[in-house]
């Protein structure tokens, strides 16, 4: 197991690498110019000359890309032109707030998804099956900025001053605020320490920080916050996970085992639980990886709609204002993540079916 892992973590690589030289040269591609989109179109001749010269866009682009992978090496992915800030900094301050989304969303379909899937296949060919496979071919089709301005709409204007009203943006009300866990338990960290910075990462995630202060008004309102754009952004990878346990149970209850296990008369339960649902987890698992992956990355319209300041909304505005330290930093750390949770899902593998440790 420790050598496929070291072999996949090198093979991963060049995923990368081929993914950070397309990002930077797609970044450069696009049309526009980062000073105009910076300074405005009066910008004249000298000054975006000047500014060229300071952000190095004056030398050739493999000279920029040598210099950029260089740095990269030594953990420093740049500056932001916009924000004037390094772009580790914007990811200890984004990032967070993205995954608390991502898992969020990832979480309700999980748990909404596999049940409904479940269901379908158990009921095959009922009207259970034709509901579920209707509303889940209806969400992988629903545009996601849509649904979102009709939960905001429905929820935050027709339900108005009713038990359930959702706020339609923002992470918390205002006037709440947050302490983050650690000053609160009177720790003492170095700052810009990795403890420190680890630390500052977690208390970004108003949900666990509140837990972990035990701050429940905050936590309470970080949820209610949290509920539409987390089903919003959760109605895709929910309709793919239903369809996949749906057509993964089909082709588990067809088995002989599955047979014998009935006619053995084993409980009705534990056949489809026990039985068919451990052994079709395999392509299940591989669906709720590859889910939470393209959450981290396709955050941005749903950030967007709902005013929340993650990566999708920082990465939006960075391709508009032509921000190449944002474009390509955070492309990079959603590749990583990608490549991260492919590898945890074929490890997971070796756990759901003890006949791949063999091989």
């Amino acid at each position: 197991m420790t050598s496929y892992i070291l072999r996949r973590l090198l093979l991963s690589i060049p995923v990368l690498f081929g993914i950070l030289f397309a990002t930077f040269t797609l970044a450069r591609l696009i049309p526009g110019d980062p000073c105009r989109a910076m300074l405005g179109e009066k910008a004249t001749k000298v000054v975006c000359d000047e500014f060229n010269h300071r952000h190095g866009l004056d030398k050739p682009i493999p000279v920029q890309f040598g210099v950029y992978i260089s740095e990269i090496a030594q953990g420093d992915f740049g500056n932001s032109f916009r924000y004037s800030k390094a772009i580790t900094e914007l990811l200890m301050e984004r990032l967070p707030i993205t995954v608390e989304l991502s898992f969020a969303a990832l979480l309700i379909s999980i748990f909404i998804g596999i049940p409904l899937g479940v269901i379908a296949a158990v009921r095959h060919n009922s009207w259970v099956d034709v509901v579920t496979m209707l509303w889940a071919n209806i969400g992988v089709s629903m545009p996601v900025f849509w649904l979102g301005l009709m939960l905001a709409y429905v929820f935050a204007l027709t339900l108005k001053d009713t038990p359930f009203q959702l706020p339609p943006s923002g992470r918390l009300s205002p006037g709440l605020i947050t302490i983050p866990f650690f000053e609160t338990w009177g720790l003492e960290l170095t700052k810009d320490s990795f403890v420190y910075n680890i630390s500052y990462f977690f208390s970004r995630m108003n949900i666990l920080n509140a837990m972990l202060t035990g701050n429940w008004v905050v936590l309470k309102d970080a949820v209610t916050h949290l509920i539409l754009p987390a089903f919003a952004l959760s109605t895709i990878p929910m309709a793919l996970i239903a369809r996949m346990t749906r057509s993964s149970m089909l082709e588990v209850l067809g088995q002989d085992y599955i047979r014998t296990a009935r006619a053995k008369g084993l409980d009705h339960r534990a056949v489809i639980l026990k039985h068919a649902f451990r052994n079709a987890l395999l392509p299940i698992a591989t669906v709720i990886g590859l889910s939470l992956g393209g959450l981290l990355g396709g955050a941005i319209l749903t950030e967007t709609v709902f005013n929340l300041s993650g990566v999708g909304r920082i990465l939006y505005d960075g391709i508009t204002a032509r921000d190449y330290g944002i474009v390509q930093g955070f492309t990079v750390v959603i590749a990583i993540f990608f490549v991260s949770l492919n590898l945890i899902v074929d490890i997971s593998y070796a756990y759901l079916d003890p006949r791949i440790r063999l091989d």
